[in-house]
């Protein structure tokens, strides 16, 4: 049945067994349904109040007439309101450990990991490097708790004293396409220039024309340091073996036949078989190619991957 609701009723209750169309028509200013059942429904003009039985579920029709529709807000899921990008801070994560759980959530909402490791992880950042950075908003109320909204590492670059490695860039879900990861990468470069580093290096799979459009270039590969100290020399630093390159330069042994010593009895013995031919052939010396549309760089995974670097 259809059931027309006009400008003068003040209360109407359905029973638990209709279940009707309800037409709304263009007089009507003000529907409200029991807040314990369904949610608050604002319209027109002259109806005070229309609650419904909870098991009575009608199916609401509105014509093209009404003019407004408000729900309830207790009954309206919660939307994250957007920080503005003037109040946002950047915080490295060992200075705000009450924020490590938040951070590792952020993070792991991206790349999925064991939440103990996250947190292990997350608890070496220092100032002596590698260090977390957190983009923070501020809370809701003055007595709430920062909100994460991005994080970044920042580590530091073998035989590279004033370079940098980003890892880890991520923003939260709710505030992406919002202008937050420009910000976010614009604060790495103030927080890196600002302690003496003149370049950024980082990796991306898809994301090379978010980094294009704020400066970064196509890059070689350089080795960060998952750990680092001050009280490190550089001679030790150095030490330590380079970056494994993908097309290894090392030397193949000759496969020359060699005159082979003669035992105290019986002929020489034959010289060992030729190593098989590469499949492919050889490419000349120097960096693998790539361009913003192929590359030839892998990650451990196998999957291509895009080195960028910017001076800053």
């Amino acid at each position: 049945m259809e059931l027309i609701l006009s400008n003068s009723p003040a209360k109407l209750t359905l029973g638990p067994a209709c279940q009707p169309e309800l037409t709304l028509r263009f007089n009507l200013t003000k529907l409200t349904l029991d807040p314990t059942h369904q949610p608050e429904v604002t319209l027109s003009p002259r109806l005070a109040e229309l609650t419904l039985d909870s098991t009575c579920h009608p199916e609401m029709t509105l014509r093209p007439d009404p003019a407004k529709l408000t729900l309830d807000p207790r009954h309206q899921p919660e939307e994250t309101p957007l920080p503005s990008l003037a109040e946002l801070t950047l915080e490295p994560v060992h200075c705000r450990p009450e924020l490590l759980d938040a951070c590792a959530d952020l993070i792991n909402d991206q790349w999925p990991r064991s939440r103990a490791s996250r947190l292990h992880s997350l608890g070496q950042s220092s100032d002596a490097f590698p260090l977390c950075l957190m983009l923070l908003s501020p809370g809701l109320t003055p007595e709430a708790a920062p909100i994460v909204v991005g994080h970044a590492r920042l580590s530091r670059v073998l035989d590279l004293p004033q370079s940098l490695l980003v890892e880890t860039v991520v923003v939260a879900r709710a505030f992406r396409g919002r202008g937050f990861g420009r910000r976010l990468m614009e604060g790495l470069e103030v927080f890196a220039r600002a302690r003496g580093f003149r370049r950024l290096h980082l990796t991306t799979h898809d994301q090379l024309y978010f980094y294009a459009h704020l400066g970064y270039q196509l890059g070689e590969p350089v080795q960060g340091l998952v750990f680092t100290s001050q009280r490190l020399p550089s001679t030790l630093l150095r030490a330590f073996p380079r970056a494994p390159s993908s097309r290894p330069s090392c030397k193949v042994p000759s496969l020359t036949a060699q005159a082979a010593p003669r035992g105290p009895k019986g002929p020489p013995l034959p010289p060992p078989p030729p190593l098989p031919q590469p499949t492919s052939p050889s490419s000349p010396e120097g960096p693998l190619p790539q361009s913003l549309l192929e590359t030839q760089y892998q990650d451990l995974r196998g999957c291509p991957i895009f080195w960028m670097e910017k001076n800053i």
